[in-house]
């Protein structure tokens, strides 16, 4: 017997063709995926719309599982932080950040991260496997069934960001489908700027995330010259920083000119003196960009320390008068280790986990 498959892991157009290879009418996913993302029904006899034999068959065959929340925090700034369980070994964390004008749901789409961002605490937990589309708009799900959305039809969750675990373009494909489910009217039904894909620089995958759809980019840049950030930002070794420059600005000609997200995490005496903001304005000089300047989050076993708050607004000020749009982006959640660059969950890597199986099956 062949295991149900999760409808969480179908976009509209992955559905409409599951139902039209079911002998069915296409239209049939437009009904379901309201329920799903309107409505939050995770059973079938709820979706009354729909007859009675193909509420069977659904039943018999498929299934609407979302992950399951195991524990949450919160910060006393607002901030909500939620484990998440993904399978027997692993989790990973989604964090709400709540602001006066919006509210703003981070979402991992790997668990862990094979990048190893010396200052990230994520990157330094390992790589287990990409997360499929139902566990990311999962995430989404969740989060949306805990603040009360379902009940009350009030959007709190205003912009996604895919800046938890993982490299959202590393797992491209599941991504975009979850991409699709978050801006289709069916779906969560955000406007394409509202949702955010960050990656610290897969050129190939930027490349079709702009063909692909009309969401917004975020740069994990970190350092303002090629060899720093091979250092600190070893993907850089693959992809230099003058290719990724370029295909920043393909990104953004594509896009009309509209600015891209810079992110800089702010490492004392690493690269925060007046030089290194000299040097980003020069590798942004022709990229319509926008800086959010990161005072590092520490974690432990780490040799990093946050830049002090003079030397931050020394370097914001270079790039101000550079007229670069510049922000120091204020830390949140910091006291349930919720902030940038601090995210874990429980990420069992693919060595401990053969190990693992091998010990139970002696």
């Amino acid at each position: 017997m062949t295991d149900k498959v999760n409808l969480l892991d179908y976009d509209r157009k992955s559905l409409e063709l599951y139902f039209t290879e079911m002998g069915d009418k296409s239209f049939r996913a437009q009904q379901v995926l309201k329920w799903i993302y309107h409505q939050g029904a995770v059973d079938f006899e709820s979706m009354t719309n729909l007859s009675k034999p193909l509420r069977a068959i659904l039943e018999q065959n498929t299934c609407i599982t979302p992950p399951e929340i195991i524990s949450e925090q919160k910060s006393e700034d607002g901030t909500r932080k939620w484990l998440i369980q993904i399978d027997g070994g692993n989790s990973v964390e989604t964090v709400f950040i709540p602001e006066n004008d919006r509210g703003t749901l981070c979402i991992s789409s790997q668990v862990g991260c094979p990048l190893e961002c010396k200052f990230c605490s994520t990157g330094q937990q390992g790589f287990n496997r990409n997360l499929s589309t139902s566990e990311i708009i999962g995430q989404v799900w969740a989060a949306n069934k805990a603040l009360g959305y379902f009940e009350n039809d009030k959007r709190i969750i205003t912009n996604i960001v895919f800046m938890g675990m993982g490299e959202p373009l590393l797992n491209y494909d599941n991504v975009l489908k979850a991409i699709n489910l978050l801006t289709d009217d069916l779906g969560f039904g955000l406007a394409r700027r509202r949702v955010t894909v960050s990656t610290s620089g897969i050129i190939p995958e930027i490349d079709r995330l702009k063909e692909d759809t009309n969401v917004s980019l975020a740069i994990s840049l970190h350092a303002s010259n090629n060899e720093l950030r091979n250092d600190i930002v070893p993907i850089n070794r693959s992809y230099p920083m003058r290719d990724l420059l370029a295909a920043c600005k393909r990104f953004t000609e594509a896009r009309d000119n509209e600015p891209i997200t810079i992110e800089y995490v702010m490492l004392k005496n690493v690269n925060d003196s007046l030089q290194d903001a000299h040097d980003l304005v020069d590798c942004l000089r022709d990229i319509p960009a926008k800086v959010n300047l990161i005072p590092f989050n520490t974690f432990p076993g780490t040799n990093y320390t946050c830049s002090e708050i003079k030397t931050i607004n020394a370097f914001r000020d270079v790039l101000v008068k550079s007229n670069i749009i510049t922000i120091t982006r204020k830390t949140r959640g910091d006291d349930i280790d919720a902030a940038c660059g601090q995210l874990v969950g429980k990420v069992m890597a693919k060595a401990e986990r053969h190990q693992k199986n091998r010990v139970e099956l002696n």
